[in-house]
Protein backbone atom coordinates (compact mmCIF):
# COMPACT_ATOMS: atom_id res chain seq x y z
CA UNK A 1 0.00 0.00 0.00
CA UNK A 2 1.80 3.11 -1.16
CA UNK A 3 2.10 5.99 1.25
CA UNK A 4 0.40 9.13 -0.02
CA UNK A 5 1.18 12.60 1.22
CA UNK A 6 -0.54 15.89 0.59
CA UNK A 7 1.22 18.63 -1.36
CA UNK A 8 1.63 20.56 1.87
CA UNK A 9 3.19 17.57 3.64
CA UNK A 10 5.57 16.99 0.73
CA UNK A 11 6.59 20.65 0.74
CA UNK A 12 7.18 20.62 4.51
CA UNK A 13 9.23 17.41 4.31
CA UNK A 14 11.26 18.69 1.34
CA UNK A 15 12.05 21.84 3.33
CA UNK A 16 13.16 19.68 6.25
CA UNK A 17 15.36 17.59 3.95
CA UNK A 18 16.93 20.75 2.49
CA UNK A 19 17.63 22.05 5.99
CA UNK A 20 19.10 18.73 7.14
CA UNK A 21 21.37 18.46 4.11
CA UNK A 22 22.47 22.08 4.51
CA UNK A 23 23.01 22.08 8.28
CA UNK A 24 24.33 18.56 8.84
CA UNK A 25 26.01 17.73 5.54
CA UNK A 26 27.11 21.23 4.53
CA UNK A 27 25.64 20.83 1.07
CA UNK A 28 22.91 22.74 -0.71
CA UNK A 29 20.10 20.99 -2.60
CA UNK A 30 17.25 22.46 -4.59
CA UNK A 31 13.57 21.91 -3.90
CA UNK A 32 13.46 19.52 -6.85
CA UNK A 33 16.41 17.51 -5.54
CA UNK A 34 14.86 17.34 -2.09
CA UNK A 35 11.62 16.16 -3.71
CA UNK A 36 13.47 13.43 -5.59
CA UNK A 37 15.16 12.36 -2.37
CA UNK A 38 11.77 12.27 -0.62
CA UNK A 39 10.29 10.14 -3.42
CA UNK A 40 13.24 7.75 -3.09
CA UNK A 41 12.78 7.48 0.68
CA UNK A 42 9.05 6.87 0.30
CA UNK A 43 9.59 4.13 -2.27
CA UNK A 44 12.64 2.40 -0.81
CA UNK A 45 12.73 3.03 2.94
CA UNK A 46 9.20 3.90 4.11
CA UNK A 47 7.89 0.35 3.49
CA UNK A 48 10.19 -0.94 6.25
CA UNK A 49 8.58 1.42 8.78
CA UNK A 50 5.08 0.79 7.37
CA UNK A 51 5.47 -2.99 7.58
CA UNK A 52 6.83 -2.74 11.12
CA UNK A 53 3.83 -0.63 12.10
CA UNK A 54 1.44 -3.20 10.64
CA UNK A 55 3.26 -5.99 12.48
CA UNK A 56 3.16 -4.07 15.76
CA UNK A 57 -0.56 -3.36 15.33
CA UNK A 58 -1.23 -7.03 14.57
CA UNK A 59 0.63 -8.16 17.70
CA UNK A 60 -1.30 -5.65 19.81
CA UNK A 61 -4.66 -6.75 18.40
CA UNK A 62 -3.80 -10.43 18.88
CA UNK A 63 -2.93 -9.78 22.54
CA UNK A 64 -6.26 -8.01 23.00
CA UNK A 65 -8.12 -10.84 21.23
CA UNK A 66 -6.45 -13.50 23.39
CA UNK A 67 -7.87 -11.84 26.51
CA UNK A 68 -11.25 -11.09 24.96
CA UNK A 69 -13.22 -13.31 27.38
CA UNK A 70 -11.51 -11.66 30.34
CA UNK A 71 -12.03 -8.18 28.95
CA UNK A 72 -15.54 -8.57 27.57
CA UNK A 73 -17.21 -10.94 30.03
CA UNK A 74 -20.59 -10.07 31.51
CA UNK A 75 -21.85 -12.13 34.45
CA UNK A 76 -25.30 -13.59 33.71
CA UNK A 77 -28.19 -14.04 36.15
CA UNK A 78 -27.53 -10.94 38.20
CA UNK A 79 -31.07 -9.56 38.27
CA UNK A 80 -31.77 -10.84 41.79
CA UNK A 81 -28.41 -9.56 43.09
CA UNK A 82 -29.64 -6.05 42.39
CA UNK A 83 -33.02 -6.75 43.99
CA UNK A 84 -31.51 -8.23 47.15
CA UNK A 85 -33.25 -11.54 46.64
CA UNK A 86 -32.11 -15.09 46.22
CA UNK A 87 -28.97 -15.45 44.10
CA UNK A 88 -28.61 -18.10 41.44
CA UNK A 89 -25.01 -18.78 40.50
CA UNK A 90 -23.83 -20.91 37.67
CA UNK A 91 -20.76 -23.07 37.82
CA UNK A 92 -18.03 -21.34 35.84
CA UNK A 93 -15.18 -22.98 34.05
CA UNK A 94 -12.85 -20.13 35.00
Amino acid sequence: MPLSLTKEQKADIAASIRRFVSDDLNHEVSDMQAGFLLDYFLQEIAPFAYNQGVEDAQKHLLRLAEDLPGTCFEEPLTYWDKKGGRTVRRKTGR
